[in-house]
């Protein structure tokens, strides 16, 4: 679908005028467009917003690097807990909004989400969704567009309103299946996530989390942490995509070989020249020389007699077949059910503090994982199709 006239907002009055229709509406669909591929934070360049009304006039993107516009209209309507914001995978989304007007949506709607709860898969994307629920082909060639440039085209233009005018279809699709489905609640328990500060949290002290490795040492940990505080700090610093600070791979390294000197750090396989000297270079024996504890929380995980290293093992992979089941069986994403890292510690420890062994998932899932483990249920193939059998208790 092309509209023959997109309706560009580039000045504080319009956008005002557009607000005020918009908020007499009991939902809007929103997206955003922006960059982040040279950043560390992203760089806002779109905003997209509908609501059913005149099919001339119930949709406009907002150009937010005009200098004639002020987004206090729009953040209004983010605020008002009157109006339902509908969003498609809105995480970074929410992200821009949280970090730069430390604004939440309120109440919001993730289609993506709510897709995986009726069973369309992991993650599914956009497109995807418009064609099966909207039956509408959307035209991708601006996907990969720089939308930092001026002026627009009429192609980019068509395609980002897109974004939200076939939004919501999808919307209003996904909402009939959840109340049939009765599931209603099982989304709201995902989006709380979403709407929960920690989720987006760049404090430098919690970056080293993000990094994934074997080895549990406590000593090895701590120096981790200030390796990637370090990183953290200086990628907000330069607003830099983190990796062109240090890749993971070169803290771990880092970590490992603890260097004291310039001549240490140019012993490393991974560091390329520009890292073994100036700011970066110094930076990294800083942090080598101040490693930073591991809070006495973080510590209590590592040395806890419950906790025990996660690998995969036989009984972990039983359970991503039980899984793969049961997910067909409700209808529910995999992903959005367990994690893989979910079914190694379920294998591993008796019952342990996981999502899905709590709420829906536990029906869905963490019930039937748990008899598993015990050898109340079995696993059984007949005609290519799985079955759970109950095994008589001795």
């Amino acid at each position: 679908m092309e509209f023959s006239l997109v309706n560009l907002i580039t000045d504080t009055e319009s956008l005002r005028l557009f607000c005020s229709e918009a908020a007499k509406t009991d939902y809007i669909t929103v997206d955003t467009e922006f960059l982040r591929e040279r950043t560390y934070f992203s760089k806002l360049c779109l905003i997209q917003v509908a609501f059913q009304g005149d099919a001339a006039t119930d949709c406009a993107l907002i150009d937010v690097q005009s200098e004639d516009i002020d987004l206090t209209p729009f953040y209004d309507i983010l605020k008002n807990e009157k109006i339902l914001k509908v969003f498609h995978a809105a995480r970074q989304d929410l992200e821009i909004f949280f970090l730069e007007k430390n604004i939440f949506p309120k109440p919001f709607f993730d289609t993506q989400v709510a897709a995986m709860v009726c069973g369309f898969g992991d993650q599914v994307g956009y497109e995807t969704l418009v064609k099966k629920l909207a039956v509408v082909d959307i035209d991708k060639t601006s996907r990969f567009t720089n939308w930092s440039q001026r002026p627009l085209s009429k192609q980019q233009l068509n395609y980002a309103i897109a974004d939200v005018t076939h939004l919501r279809t999808v919307y209003e699709e996904l909402r009939l299946m959840l109340e049939e489905n009765e599931r209603s609640e099982w989304l709201e328990e995902e989006l709380a996530i979403l709407l929960d500060p920690k989720t987006y949290d760049n404090n430098p002290r919690n970056a080293w989390k993000r990094i994934k490795t074997k080895n549990n040492n406590l000593n090895f940990l701590s120096f981790v942490k200030s390796l990637a505080s370090f990183r953290e700090e200086l990628a907000q610093l330069r607003d830099v995509p983190r990796n062109r600070v240090l890749r993971d791979d070169m803290i771990l390294e880092l970590a490992s070989i603890r260097p004291t000197s310039l001549s240490d750090l140019r012993k490393s396989r991974l560091l390329n020249e520009e890292n073994k000297k100036g700011s970066i270079g110094e930076g990294i024996l800083k942090a080598v020389a101040n490693p930073i504890l591991l809070s006495d929380e973080e510590m209590k995980r590592y040395t806890s007699s419950e906790f025990k290293k996660t690998k995969s093992n036989g009984l972990s992979e039983l359970l991503r077949v039980l899984l793969k089941a049961n997910s067909e069986k409700w209808g529910v994403a995999q992903k959005l059910i367990a994690s893989s890292s979910d079914l190694d510690e379920l294998a591993n420890q008796d019952e342990p503090l996981i999502p899905a062994l709590k709420g829906w998932r536990r029906k869905v899932f963490g019930n039937d994982a748990l008899k598993l483990k015990s050898g109340e249920i079995a696993l059984s193939s007949k005609n290519g199709n799985l079955k759970i059998i109950e095994l008589r208790k001795n």
